[in-house]
């Protein structure tokens, strides 16, 4: 996030888009509410009629894998109206003359064909967000997973530019990260291009620094995406897989595939806390600890770096995930290894991780710090690009967005959409949730939600079991009958290794990002013999 959860309680315009906030991030969805609660205006835009619709100003059901052109077409009336901030855009900005070029392809015929939305919803929706400042931009993976998932990135980029909705308190692109620890994941170096704090291992100077640091030599290559590495297992190039906290079985997109790669793998070891889908093909199974059994850190979704602390002893055989790596590295002869806890661990970052630089075990043993915190008596920063846009140059840059329809798309054959989401009761592959029963009593099922005319159209009642087909794979699942989808679209989860939702979704991937389309499937539904 470019900004702070709690800069939203103060925005007067909220935009949600491809996030269904209250059941996958419920305490942002909290702040959300009580922003709206405050005076503040909300537009939420899915597929599907979220439950924070209840809350919204303005609910548009744009068709799934639409966003280019729906906020594109936002745009058009912005800049067609004059209501865009063109001072703003004078001073931070460039490409605005491109960018404005193509909003030429974007227009009412044209918008309105592609989302299936009104064009006078688009244009009461474009005139809130323009005319309600300061606005805050929140997506989450309804956005980013697509063929064309970095291109909608680049479109709520284009929007914050344009209405002077960044780097501002309130302001802001928002992604909300899918679990607790991605964000520092991804900032300790878990990407394949870079090293930790976005360093990029092309980079020849990065590259010799982490050198000296860890007394190796390194590769200056850009390695493989997690989709990839399933590729070139069947392609006979990886041989051997170390997966921890991972659970492709259930999470993958073509989880056949993901499975297929699993099942013909050489040497593969997974490190778990429980026993989960994936783990049932390793060859050697390290038992990890819980979050409550070990101390560390977690850096949140607005880049809050935060103390974890141990509450139980590890059970059973459990240790910490650095301490199992540490281990293995030591008994592989290698060098560097030597860490007593997770301050040292700490302390090494701060040294090599420039935006970690200030952030010490001490600074934070009370309230966590949110990087950029270059040095020791730096306050950290609760919000990006104040002054300026931290690129070279220091202004942020347009993009000009041609629209591009989803991998895959309805036909005879497969005539349904189908989109994924998350429950509120239960956290990713539900690992960790299916195994608490007050929320297996709350949701202990997958669903199958399809809309009464698809349902009156297709023969089937409520509660009836069925089998979703895709090109890819098969599922059984029970019918939800249900006004949440539009007509055309039907929805499910991919908690339940009953049915296995992620056996039907498209591994089809986004050119740059190289994440799969998980969000957009055609899917037809066949009756279940005996029921």
């Amino acid at each position: 996030m470019t900004n702070s959860i709690n800069e939203m309680d103060d925005a007067n315009c909220i935009l949600a888009i491809g996030t269904n906030t209250t059941a996958a991030h419920p305490i942002i969805g909290l702040h959300v509410k009580k922003a709206v609660r405050n005076g503040t205006k909300l537009i939420v835009a899915n597929p599907k009629e979220i439950d924070l619709v209840r809350f919204a100003d303005i609910f548009i059901q744009h068709r799934p894998g639409s966003d280019v052109a729906l906020l594109m077409g936002m745009m058009r009336v912005i800049v067609d109206e004059g209501l865009h901030d063109e001072a703003f855009i004078q001073e931070h900005c460039e490409d605005f003359e491109v960018f404005k070029k193509s909003l030429e392809e974007y227009d009412l015929a044209f918008v309105q064909e592609k989302t299936g939305v009104p064009w006078e919803k688009i244009v009461a929706a474009a005139r809130m967000f323009a005319e309600n400042s300061p606005g805050s931009i929140l997506y989450a993976m309804g956005i980013t997973q697509h063929t064309h998932g970095t291109d909608n990135v680049f479109a709520t980029a284009n929007l914050a530019m344009l209405t002077g909705s960044i780097g501002k308190p309130s302001t802001g692109v928002n992604p909300l990260r899918g679990q607790n620890n991605v964000q520092g994941a991804c900032d300790m170096g878990g990407l394949p291009n870079v090293y930790p704090g976005y360093q990029k291992v092309t980079d020849p100077a990065a590259k010799a620094k982490f050198e000296a640091a860890w007394g190796v030599e390194l590769d200056d290559k850009v390695g493989l995406t997690h989709t990839e590495i399933f590729d070139e297992v069947l392609n006979g190039r990886v041989k051997a897989l170390y997966m921890m906290g991972e659970n492709p079985a259930l999470s993958e997109a073509n989880a056949s595939h993901a499975v297929k790669a699993m099942e013909e793998l050489d040497f593969f070891v997974v490190q778990d806390i429980f026993m989960s889908e994936s783990a049932r093909f390793a060859d050697v199974i390290l038992p990890a600890a819980s979050y409550a059994e070990k101390d560390g850190t977690f850096t949140n979704t607005e880049r809050r770096v935060q103390r974890v602390r141990r509450a139980i002893e590890p059970v059973g055989d459990a240790r910490p995930d650095w301490w199992i790596a540490c281990e293995i590295a030591k008994r592989m002869g290698v060098e560097g290894f030597d860490f007593e806890n997770p301050r040292e661990i700490m302390q090494e970052i701060a040294s090599l991780t420039p935006s970690y630089g200030g952030i010490s075990y001490e600074r934070i043993e009370e309230v966590g710090l949110q990087w950029p915190c270059p040095t020791e008596d730096h306050p950290g920063t609760p919000y990006l690009h104040k002054g300026k846009f931290a690129l070279p140059g220091g202004k942020g840059v347009f993009h000009e967005l041609t629209y591009k329809p989803s991998a895959e798309n309805p036909d005879k054959e497969f005539p349904l959409l189908l989109t994924t989401d998350r429950s509120l009761y239960h956290y990713h592959t539900a690992t960790m949730t299916r195994r608490v029963e007050g929320l297996e009593i709350l949701d202990g099922e997958e669903f199958l939600k399809i809309n009464p005319k698809d349902a009156e159209k297709f023969g089937l009642d409520d509660g009836e079991m069925v089998k979703v087909i895709s090109r890819r794979g098969e599922t059984p699942v029970r019918t939800k009958v249900t006004r949440i989808c539009p007509p055309g679209v039907v929805s499910m989860t991919f908690h339940f290794h009953e049915s296995p939702t992620n056996m039907l979704t498209n591994d089809a991937l986004d050119p740059v990002a190289k994440i799969p389309e998980t969000k957009v499937a055609a899917v037809r539904i066949e009756k279940m013999n005996g029921h």
